[in-house]
């Protein structure tokens, strides 16, 4: 991370996430296919009402782990192998706190906050039931993320992957059995998500509890007494888990208003939803190596170094973001009739990726600027940032005209829209944060 050629370097370490994250999606679209088709659009519609209420619920403490990423890689910069071990052990405490509260507030809130969202009679009772089995892997879920940030901030994204894909298997194989063999249905298909995340988490915490000092996770020495280093994760992490939440509180707006077309505008919506992770897997994998190499380098002093692996990100993001685009828009009746046959249903999802999968490459402009600023400690620029450009004018155009003219494609367009403004305002912020630390630098 610290010497070499950054575009080499980046995109080793970016290619294990990238394969993670398509790998990861390809196993939760098994799980929409399987009820799509041996189930029923409206099961089809109930698991992918849940996605902006699963991600309301984890997104502050998946933010959390990106601290944990943050602070472990700046301290390896400066070769402080007791602040790792000081970290990791809070990080570790962090993991299993988090879980069980998460486990208890995805229980305690399944019914009422899907009938805020005015999911309709036909879909609630499977909504519901799928989240409520789904929040039984929660702790799984956040001991896998905090791990695999471990790893990932000294440079290890290989074994993170190697976990992805023995729970991706499990999940898969499961899936079929409980849907077609035990005919769960919904809840089949959340269980084996459940299942498939504890053979995730499991396999991350046998490399942890292995791995060399200062690494190496012992649960004995789990704690919260480290201030210095709760305080630095939680510094960067709860603005960066913020903005996920209020991000995703946003996409529970659109959701609503997605709810409102009816069960087949919510089936093709959750069908189209599987390519538009995929796109931001790719970018994801980027931003997760800015804000790694950042940290670093960071660490190290190295401020020009920061901005070759801003540009480096931006460059390879856009490139491979653009290819699946367009790719995804060009095929889009073949790529959703994966999902369904039901006619209505493929309209309305080919509709959400023309208007949204398409676009996502501009995304990229304020992903790779915003993990850039994180990883120079700068988490809450960020954040206020993407609550205005991005969650704010969602909600708006949510609640005004603008977005409620009974088109789903006028609906939707918020998102390239709002992509739009919050990179440029994103790109700003980090030529003045670097200015300002080039002068400071220079004095």
């Amino acid at each position: 991370m610290l010497g070499g050629n950054v575009y080499r370097n980046m995109l080793i370490f970016a290619l294990p996430l990238i394969a993670s994250g398509v790998l990861q999606q390809s196993f939760n679209s098994v799980d929409v296919a399987v009820v799509g088709r041996f189930v029923g659009h409206h099961a089809l519609a109930a698991v992918g009402s849940n996605g902006p209420v699963i991600n309301l619920i984890v997104n502050l403490f998946l933010g959390i782990s990106v601290g944990v990423n943050v602070v472990i890689a700046n301290y390896l910069g400066r070769s402080n192998n007791e602040g790792v071990k000081r970290a990791v052990a809070t990080a570790t405490a962090l993991a299993a706190v988090s879980g069980v509260l998460l486990l208890v507030l995805g229980e305690s809130v399944a019914a009422p906050i899907l009938v805020a969202l005015g999911t309709p009679d036909e879909v609630l009772g499977d909504a519901v039931a799928y989240l409520r089995v789904y929040s039984l892997g929660m702790p799984f879920m956040m001991v896998y993320n905090f791990g695999a940030a471990i790893l990932r901030s000294f440079g290890d994204t290989r074994r993170p992957f190697y976990a992805l894909v023995a729970g991706g298997f499990v999940n898969v194989g499961l899936n079929l059995f409980f849907v077609l063999v035990c005919g769960m249905g919904v809840s089949g298909v959340a269980l084996a998500t459940v299942i498939a995340n504890g053979v995730s988490a499991a396999f991350i915490y046998k490399v942890l509890s292995r791995e060399q000092e200062p690494c190496r996770v012992d649960p004995r020495l789990m704690t919260f007494n480290h201030g210095v280093e709760l305080g630095k994760i939680l510094r960067i992490g709860v603005p960066a888990g913020l903005q996920g939440m209020v991000f995703s509180f946003s996409n529970v707006f659109i959701q609503s208003a997605v709810n409102s077309f009816g069960a087949d505008a919510m089936a093709g919506s959750a069908a189209a939803l599987n390519y538009e992770l995929y796109g931001y897997f790719i970018i994801s994998a980027f931003a997760q190596s800015v804000v790694a190499f950042t940290g670093q380098n960071n660490g190290a002093g190295n401020l020009r170094r920061c901005s070759e692996v801003l540009r480096a990100g931006l460059v390879m993001s856009l490139a491979s973001s653009v290819c699946f685009d367009l790719a995804a828009g060009l095929f889009a009746v073949g790529a959703v009739s994966i999902f369904t046959t039901v006619p209505e249903v493929i309209t309305y999802a080919v509709t959400r990726v023309r208007c949204c999968t398409a676009f996502q490459f501009i995304a990229c402009s304020y992903e790779m600027a915003g993990a850039s600023l994180r990883g120079q400690g700068y988490s809450m620029t960020p954040t206020v940032i993407t609550v205005i450009g991005t969650c704010l004018l969602r909600l708006v155009w949510v609640m005004t005209p603008l977005g409620l003219d009974g088109s789903f494609a006028r609906l939707l367009s918020v998102y390239p829209i709002t992509w739009v403004v919050t990179g440029i305002a994103m790109l700003m912020a980090r030529v003045a944060v670097t200015r300002r630390l080039m002068r400071e630098t220079a004095r």
